[in-house]
């Protein structure tokens, strides 16, 4: 059996982010990713082969809590899921940390605030290229610094909307994006501004990814050792049932244990919960560090949709990702509760909108409706509900989920189409038809966290506030798990500022072995 001094399983936003940190720490640090290096192959950038076909997400299959196959949007790479995320990086509003009122119910406050992210934050914000600029998003939290990377610019059709959205009065703002991009020496910039960013993996390895940015700058260390293909199926304790012994994974079908002083899960909220529930032992029977029962449950995904926004005027942006709007986080004089955060989409093609047009809809007419489309996205904050969990059944995952807190969210598009209308009189609206709106389904997964919540009493909590499980001395998970609420905005930034804050702890703790 090899010994380490550390284990990190899982090379996303928190474990690959946590990697970096470490990695010059002098101690061996073993890394185990159960995917291996995502392919630089034309079909990164073929949206039917990347939408369509799905082929980057994995083939394994859930179940729903009405016993349905659900086929999850996820991947398993090195990288994780930043692998194809739109690498928009917000921070949680400053607001998002204390109890919030909505309409649906009361989002919980956290046990820190923000002021105890904020550097964190911009650490995060450094090291993965975040361009933005501080000072125009009305909700934005205070910042000791603003980024050091410029906006990214708008392009032309973008910028009308821009400024039309001004002129009525509205603040929109430039998108925080963590892309590789030099606007001001073109020629030498790694970003190209393509449209095939936002849900594709990146061929240039132009987008700032865990994998990138963090997993493939730690190799140069002597200490670090990745396994790719490797599956981690057991966590088993010691005797007393007080710490991890060593852990049970499958490489290449073959089995292998590893022992470490220090283990940390970060497998995605979904994945570790399930790595936990399915170590359960004698002493821990419910799931390692279940004493409280809440592990794997609080599941949150956000509310979340995409629109479609058919115009009579070609839109011929390509980065189409630049723009964001919060006027409506908090509500509106109307509607004194949250709604929610809108933000346009990476650029849609044809293959892109075919999944979701009537069957007899013509191909030609699919190309004009892309020719003409502005894309948004919408996120609202679904509330943790105990309900709401990750469960494992005979071996396999199940997501028991049911939607909450909608009505301010549903209030969030309603009210953005007429603002479009307004703003934009090229715009032609037909319910469902020439305007097109999808609410995401269960299998999207990508915003998961709240699995494995974060707090001061081992009662209601799994993670004390460095993350260490409350019941287990050596294990920690530093990905979404530790979420008590979502917020209304993209979580990989607080995953990746939260594995800068639990790194400095564990620096100490490593230190001190």
């Amino acid at each position: 059996m090899e010994t380490y001094d550390l284990i990190i399983i899982g090379t996303g936003a928190g474990g690959g982010t946590l990697l970096h940190q470490l990695k010059g720490s002098g101690k061996r640090i073993l890394v185990l990713e159960r995917g291996g290096y995502l392919p630089r192959e034309k079909a990164n950038w073929n949206s039917k082969d990347v939408f369509q076909k799905e082929r980057y997400h994995t083939n394994e299959v859930w179940k729903t809590n009405e016993g349905k196959d659900l086929h999850p949007g996820t991947g398993y790479w090195v990288g994780g899921n930043t692998k194809v995320y739109g690498a928009a990086l917000f921070r949680l509003r400053e607001q998002d940390f204390d109890e919030l009122q909505h309409e649906g119910g009361i989002s919980p406050a956290w046990p820190l605030k923000y002021v105890d992210f904020e550097s964190y934050y911009t650490a995060a914000e450094q090291l993965y290229q975040v361009h933005g600029k501080m000072g125009i998003d009305p909700t934005e939290p205070f910042r000791t610094e603003d980024y050091t990377y410029p906006a990214v610019s708008h392009e032309p059709r973008i910028q009308e909307l821009h400024d039309a959205l001004v002129n009525d009065g509205h603040m929109p703002f430039n998108m925080p994006v963590a892309i590789r991009l030099n606007e001001a020496d073109p020629l030498n910039s790694p970003c190209i501004r393509c449209n095939t960013c936002d849900g594709y993996p990146c061929m240039i390895h132009a987008k700032s990814d865990a994998d990138i940015t963090c997993v493939r700058p730690s190799l140069d260390q002597e200490t670090v050792t990745l396994l790719i293909n490797a599956k981690v199926d057991q966590l088993i304790t010691s005797e007393d049932g007080k710490a991890i012994d060593y852990i049970n994974v499958t490489i290449d079908g073959k089995p292998r244990q590893f022992r470490a002083a220090i283990v940390v899960v970060a497998c995605g909220a979904i994945n570790s919960a399930a790595l936990l529930l399915k170590s359960a032992n004698e002493k821990h029977p419910n799931g390692l560090a279940n004493g409280s029962g809440q592990l794997g449950r609080n599941f949150m995904k956000h509310n979340s949709a995409a629109m479609l926004g058919i115009s009579l005027k070609e839109n011929p942006t390509s980065f189409q990702k630049t723009l964001a709007c919060n006027d409506y986080y908090f509500g509106d004089r109307d509607f004194p509760y949250p709604m929610g955060h809108v933000q346009l989409l990476g650029k849609s093609d044809k293959g892109q909108i075919a999944p979701d047009a009537p069957f007899f809809t013509p191909g030609v007419v699919l190309s004009e409706m892309a020719d003409h489309s502005v894309d948004w996205w919408f996120t609202g904050e679904d509330l943790p509900d105990e309900n709401n969990r990750v469960a494992v059944i005979d071996g396999q995952i199940h997501l028991n989920y049911t939607e909450n807190n909608l009505t301010g969210f549903n209030r969030l598009i309603a009210t953005w189409k007429e603002v479009l209308a307004k703003i934009d009189t090229k715009h032609v609206f037909m319910p469902h038809d020439i305007y097109l709106s999808k609410d995401i389904p269960l299998a999207g997964v990508a915003h998961q966290v709240g699995t494995a919540r974060f707090g001061t009493d081992p009662n209601t909590s799994v993670l004390d506030l460095n993350c260490k499980a409350h019941e287990i001395d050596n294990l920690y998970v530093v990905d979404g798990s530790f979420f008590p609420s979502i917020g209304a905005v993209n979580p990989s930034l607080t995953i990746m500022a939260n594995a800068f804050r639990v790194a400095e702890h564990l620096t100490k703790t490593l230190n001190a072995l």
